[in-house]
């Protein structure tokens, strides 16, 4: 196989907290899949925690785990968004963004003090993160002619697909989930029912 068809990621919200030298690190890691959501989750961040002197973060998008940003957010460069990221690659984990708050305990870290708070805080909102293994899936819109239905619904079945944007009439379309692995197969069958048009439309 030329690709890895399943990767890493988050079931659900979860949080983890570090203390060094009074200075307190809370961890809040987010399934994330849009980056168009950042903004609102660090905007509830800050509003839950107004006092605090810092929000760092770092994330990594798409299932080829190739996209990625991190914010030191006022820390000393490479303290913060990088051991936080580079916690995400250890695990291997996509699709994730966690958000560090620090409350600053009056005594400075130092640099080591700092890299290593922000990669624990993460550490423990990961540890306590139940992580699960998802299928690189390629999503298709198929459109054909109402009288095409029983075929294209036949392999949707046969293959054990979930049809979803279901738009039925007398030009009929519908969106299907196929794993990159069996791709070829599916979408072989697929155009070989006459008049069934199927259209790459993104990887999740």
């Amino acid at each position: 196989m030329l690709f890895e068809d399943t990767y890493k990621t988050i079931q659900r919200n979860s949080e983890g907290i570090f203390r060094d030298k009074g200075s307190k690190f809370i961890a809040y890691a987010y399934p994330f899949t849009d980056e168009n959501t950042l903004k609102d989750i660090i905007t509830e961040v800050k509003k839950e925690h107004p006092k605090a002197r810092h929000h760092c973060y770092a994330w990594r998008l798409t299932t080829d785990r190739s996209v990625f940003r991190i914010n030191d957010d006022g820390e000393p460069s490479g303290t913060a968004g990088r051991p936080i990221l580079n916690t995400l690659l250890s695990h291997d984990v996509t699709n994730i963004l966690v958000v560090v708050v620090r409350y600053f305990g009056g005594t400075l870290l130092g640099v080591p003090g700092l890299i290593n708070a922000y990669k624990t805080a993460t550490e423990e909102a990961l540890t306590h993160a139940e992580i699960i293994e998802k299928t690189v899936n390629d999503i298709y819109r198929l459109s054909f002619d109402y009288l095409q239905m029983n075929d294209v619904m036949k392999v949707i079945k046969e293959e054990e697909l979930i049809p979803e944007n279901q738009l039925f009439d007398l030009q009929c379309s519908l969106d299907i989930s196929v794993r990159k692995s069996e791709l070829d197969k599916v979408i072989g069958k697929i155009e070989k029912i006459d008049g069934v048009k199927a259209k790459y439309l993104k990887t999740i």
